[in-house]
């Protein structure tokens, strides 16, 4: 069980967690992918720690793009019956070469856990998968000239079935601990999850990042792009909401508007383009039609930023 951790204590925690995971984007940075499953393909914390960014540092040109898929593994585990038998879980090995050789990211943001263990009981073999799986995209990334930054897994609700939370307990833990003996840049955003449902489940008995124990709502997208923002040695720790994350900057919601809307066209595009064995993921632009597209949002975001 977790213990209740105050407010207070937790926004010194996460100020303890900025200092500790300072992974500043290297200023030669153009380019970021994010890789992940369906937490990460549904985009809000990717769109909420992008708009940032681009507000924080209009001069920079970070283009960053999500590249998750629902389903997805590192494992290369799948249920029996997952999806009522339609198809199995996709497993990145079948298309993170081409998403290397045809983006050519300078940084990878990694998420990967949820899904690893199948949604089962703790089992070393299943274990040693994701272990073996989460070495081979670290080699693969860094081998392509590119750096990565891993993530651990959101929180899976124990209400849910707290086998499960312990698995991702489990393999969060073992991430971290690949920053000492591996020197990987990790950043965690578990733990900090874990706690603060807790907090809020002392004030309000019924609190949930999720409906279904897994996929986190706004709140729960929020606090993710916060910790990573963190991570990268942003000073944030003192946000409480997207509002406020934005507020320093003026006509920041409209800009956050045109940069999800930009995401979901980039991630379309290059989810058709690089290709993906996942069915049910709409067919997305031409690269050439969606850079298109994009040029024209980056020119308002741009008018807007100039204001």
């Amino acid at each position: 069980m977790v213990k209740y951790i105050p407010g207070f204590l937790l926004a010194t925690l996460l100020t303890t967690l900025s200092l500790a995971q300072n992974y500043a984007i290297p200023q030669e940075t153009e380019r970021i992918v994010f890789l992940g499953n369906s937490i990460t393909y549904s985009g809000k914390f990717v769109s909420y720690l992008d708009a940032y960014l681009t507000l924080r540092y209009p001069d920079r040109k970070l283009e960053i793009i999500n590249l998750g898929l629902p389903s997805e593994t590192l494992s290369g585990l799948s249920e029996p019956n997952h999806a009522e038998g339609k198809f199995p879980r996709p497993d990145l090995r079948e298309r993170l070469q081409r998403v290397l050789v045809q983006l050519k990211p300078d940084l990878v943001i990694a998420n990967y856990g949820m899904n690893d263990g199948i949604y089962l009981p703790f089992d070393e073999e299943r274990f040693d998968k994701f272990k073996a799986g989460m070495d081979w995209m670290h080699q693969a990334i860094e081998n392509s000239g590119a750096e990565i930054i891993h993530v651990t897994p959101p929180l899976y609700d124990e209400r849910k079935g707290a086998a499960y939370a312990n698995v991702l307990d489990i393999y969060s833990d073992w991430l971290v601990s690949l920053r000492n003996t591996e020197d990987w840049k990790v950043i965690d955003l578990h733990w900090p999850m874990k706690k603060h449902q807790e907090d809020q489940r002392t004030i309000n008995p019924e609190f949930a990042f999720s409906k279904d124990g897994v996929h986190p709502d706004e709140s729960g997208h929020f606090l993710m792009a916060k910790i990573i923002l963190l991570g990268l040695g942003e000073q944030v720790a003192g946000v409480k909401t997207i509002e406020e994350l934005l507020a320093p900057f003026p006509n920041g919601k409209q800009v956050l508007d045109l940069i999800e809307l930009r995401q979901e066209i980039l991630k379309l595009a290059w989810l058709s383009q690089t290709g993906h064995q996942r069915p049910g993921i709409p067919e997305g632009l031409s690269i050439e039609e969606a850079e298109k597209k994009v040029a024209e949002i980056n020119q308002e975001i741009q008018s807007i930023l100039k204001k």
